[in-house]
């Protein structure tokens, strides 16, 4: 692989959004569950739930400024790594692109000012209203910037003329064929990325012997979420695969590293895919599993690699193991939660020591699903930036030089490796503090509000 200025600003964009997804993957769920506690407080008027929810919006401040700081770099790849993209499709992804800005970003914001400082300064109800216009705007967020990623997936809507791309049907572009499937599917995993925070954090929290109801709430509310979404997560993602089954069928025969069109197609659990010779090192396979899994019949019919221009097929080793990190983490995540209910069910769940202890070492499950997922469709796109339209190679900046792009790249890098080790330890500090005991404060009318951060629970 040569370290030219394509290759290093592909690497460039990887190191940039591999490191900022985990934000999202996090603020986005965190900001649902803190509404779903507010809402909880307002309803039964428990001061746990206040405890809870002010621990979480301590945590979901720190990693929505992290979150703001890794993000804001990455569109101005477009126009100095990306000018191709940008001139070839920027009537597309250009005003869906300002729409996350203009519509999500934005209420998002303005709500996070009342939600971090007005605790003390409105009613109960209109905090549980900031909570949840926080959380509806991050919803919008993932909206927006997975329309843009499922219309370069899966181009719908448009015109070409010129070499350029241009909008003939809004509703089209943005309900592109993946979207649907992308979207739920991608946010029901963020959800299950910080549940799994959330339980780790309750655990922890349960085995120091501190704030033991707020570690029992954190506990109890997390393994309820999970045991929907968790499932449901699997469920969307068969949906997924077969959307992509008809859309991006070599992305399909990439993940599954199937070479031959087969029919039935066994499911391949294991191999070593060796693209030189076109076929796999040590399979282990399942006869008709492939076929089932994949088409909902036992002898339907996987296209294979072959069926494709050497020139279009994605990288086939990262692909078929990227995804297999992806799958696997998915069922250890189920075994996790019907573990922890079947503990439930027997009245033993606090007092499993072991499994509490356990559940502390899940947190990095999510994170880590979601970058192989990330990696999985990305890569699997490839060599395409729009998919079957533009090529990658041909949406670099022509003016670009490797040097450009390893003097950038090392900034990046060293940039990112200071701002992560700080907010981490920051956040670890936070959650090494506990939820604290604040009192329900009386609203009133004017006056200066405390730091939401800065000040932490004694």
């Amino acid at each position: 692989m040569a370290l030219d200025a394509l290759t290093l600003s592909r690497i460039q964009f990887a190191w940039v959004i591999g490191w900022h997804i985990l934000l999202p993957a996090f603020t986005l769920g965190i900001a649902s569950y803190i509404a779903l506690l507010e809402g909880l407080h307002l309803g039964t008027g428990r001061e746990v739930y206040l405890r809870v929810s002010n621990f979480w919006i301590r945590i979901f401040a720190v990693a929505f400024g992290m979150g703001v700081v890794t993000g804001v770099v990455m569109p101005f790849q477009f126009g100095t790594n990306w000018s191709r993209l940008s001139d070839t499709a920027g009537n597309v992804i250009g005003p869906l692109l300002a729409y996350e800005g203009i519509v999500a970003f934005f209420l998002e914001a303005a709500f996070l000012g009342v939600l971090l400082f007005g605790r003390k300064l409105v009613p109960r109800w209109a905090h549980f209203v900031a909570a949840v216009m926080v959380a509806f705007g991050t919803l919008l967020s993932s909206f927006w910037i997975l329309a843009t990623n499922s219309w370069m997936q899966t181009p719908a809507g448009y015109a070409l003329v010129d070499g350029r791309f241009y909008p003939e049907n809004w509703l089209d572009i943005v309900f592109s064929p993946s979207f649907p499937y992308r979207l739920a599917h991608t946010v029901t995993g963020f959800y299950v990325t910080a549940a799994f925070v959330v339980l780790g954090v309750g655990a922890y929290t349960i085995r120091r012997g501190l704030f033991g109801a707020e570690g029992r709430v954190m506990v109890m509310t997390a393994l309820t979420l999970l045991g929907v979404m968790v499932p449901l997560q699997i469920f969307l993602g068969d949906q997924h695969g077969l959307n992509t089954r008809e859309y991006q069928p070599a992305k399909l025969a990439a993940i599954e590293a199937r070479w031959e069109t087969a029919s039935p197609a066994p499911l391949t659990l294991f191999a070593i895919p060796d693209p030189a010779a076109e076929t796999n090192r040590y399979p282990i396979e399942i006869p008709y599993l492939g076929s089932l899994i994949l088409t909902h019949s036992l002898n339907g019919t996987v296209q294979g690699l072959k069926d494709f221009p050497a020139d279009q097929r994605p990288p086939v080793a990262i692909v078929f193991f990227a995804f297999r990190v992806m799958v696997g983490i998915g069922f250890l995540m189920l075994g996790i939660v019907a573990l922890g209910w079947l503990l439930y069910f027997r009245r033993r769940l606090f007092d499993t020591r072991w499994y509490i202890w356990a559940c502390q070492f899940t947190i990095p499950l999510g994170f880590i699903a979601v970058l192989a997922g990330w990696t999985t469709t990305e890569e699997g796109r490839q060599p395409w930036t729009v998919y079957g339209l533009l090529r990658t190679a041909d949406s670099v900046t022509p003016s670009l030089t490797a040097h450009d792009v390893v003097v950038s790249l090392l900034f990046y890098a060293l940039a990112y490796l200071v701002i992560y080790p700080t907010g981490v330890l920051y956040l670890l500090r936070l959650v090494r503090k506990g939820p604290g005991k604040d009192a329900i404060a009386p609203p009133v009318e004017a006056g200066r509000a405390e730091l939401p951060v800065a000040r932490l629970p004694s």
